[in-house]
């Protein structure tokens, strides 16, 4: 006849299941975060894009391209700035210079202004941009991100495949802010929305 475990045994069995099981799910959490940490996400990518094409099915993208998602440091301005941003139409925007977003692309350092207009939500950085591919192979008024705000947080992943033409790409009776002249990136952002 078998013989039973004591109950000390069969608690000692059940707590190192327990930290087992914990630890197990404690590596698969870890590796969620580093998978989403690098800001490459081509299944969120597609899931954009399709809805996008749904409400408008004549616009085209760049493939999805990981190099183009990059590391950057948020930078706070020491003294929020309030200007009026220019749109397409006579419309004006009042806008707040929040910060500067720094990161490399073609091992060049570039940076971008992030905004946030005095009407607006503060859940979200407004970072509009003009490149290389402006004009040519993208909307030539230039291109926006919307970067979700990190609470207490300066390291973050722009990732430009996500960005996206304004509505006035689209029909001119949209008013679409304009892109600063301090936000024209000096290289070729090709990932993202074409025009």
């Amino acid at each position: 006849m078998e013989e039973l475990p004591d109950r000390s045994t069969e608690m000692i069995l059940r707590s190192l299941i327990i930290g087992l099981v914990a630890i197990a799910l404690l590596v698969s959490c870890e590796e969620e975060d580093s998978m989403s940490l690098d800001g490459f996400d081509e299944q969120e990518i597609l899931d954009a894009r399709k809805a996008k094409a749904e409400e408008f099915p004549t616009v085209t993208f760049y493939e999805p391209d990981a190099d183009y998602a990059v590391d950057a440091v948020f930078v706070p301005a020491s003294r929020v700035d309030t200007f009026t941003m220019q749109t397409t139409t006579s419309e004006l925007r009042r806008a707040l210079r929040v910060g500067t977003f720094r990161f490399d692309v073609e091992n060049k350092g570039l940076s971008l202004v992030a905004y946030q207009f005095v009407d607006g939500e503060r859940d979200s950085y407004f970072v509009p941009f003009t490149d290389r591919t402006t004009g040519e192979s993208t909307y030539k008024a230039g291109r926006y991100l919307d970067i979700k705000v990190l609470d207490n947080d300066s390291a973050y992943v722009i990732d430009f495949n996500m960005a996206y033409n304004p509505y006035c790409a689209y029909d001119d009776n949209y008013s679409c802010p304009l892109v600063p002249k301090e936000n024209n990136l000096p290289v070729a952002i090709k990932a993202g929305e074409k025009k």
